[in-house]
């Protein structure tokens, strides 16, 4: 039979991957070349660590979130890529498995809706440019004739020349 301490960990380890997924789905549905796999079990690994070491090593949870957040910078780091052309991409993708890993470790400390409050969080950051109301406003940026200095000239008179 399960002791209280293991149906807590695998409730909140249930969860993260719950809300890892979401966010995993998210990063998909937008073709972003990040798996929404990575994100999930960045997520529920992160929850599932934290909650073991609450719930059998109180006096080291923070050595514990302190390893799972080296551990996930490296693994950011690797989503980060520089073209050929000098062009770096995978800035956002790296954010994002930090964020929901440290989100995982919210969670596994016992802190749910916090949790699901900064899901919802990184899930409006990451959505906001497919919001009608913004895609909209880009379309009229977009239209908009442009009035700044280049396209009138510097807007200093020019120099007489001899």
């Amino acid at each position: 039979m399960l002791s209280e301490s293991e149906i807590a960990i695998i409730l909140r380890a249930l969860l993260a991957t719950f809300l890892g997924s979401i966010i995993g789905f998210e990063r998909r549905a937008a073709g972003v070349p990040v798996r929404g796999r990575i994100i999930t079990m960045t997520t529920m690994t992160a929850a599932a660590l934290t909650a073991v070491g609450a719930e059998y090593y109180p006096m080291h949870v923070s050595r514990i979130a302190a390893g799972v957040v080296t551990g996930i910078g490296f693994l950011g780091a690797g989503a980060i890529l520089r073209t050929a052309t000098g062009e770096v991409h995978g800035q956002a993708t790296a954010a994002g498995i930090w964020t929901m890993s440290c989100i995982g470790i919210i969670v596994g400390a016992g802190q749910e809706v916090v949790g699901i409050v900064l899901t919802a969080m990184v899930y409006l950051i990451l959505a906001w440019d497919e919001w009608p109301v913004v895609s909209q406003m880009k379309q009229r940026w977009a239209k908009r004739p442009t009035n700044d200095a280049e396209s009138k000239g510097s807007g200093e008179p020019e120099e007489p020349t001899d």
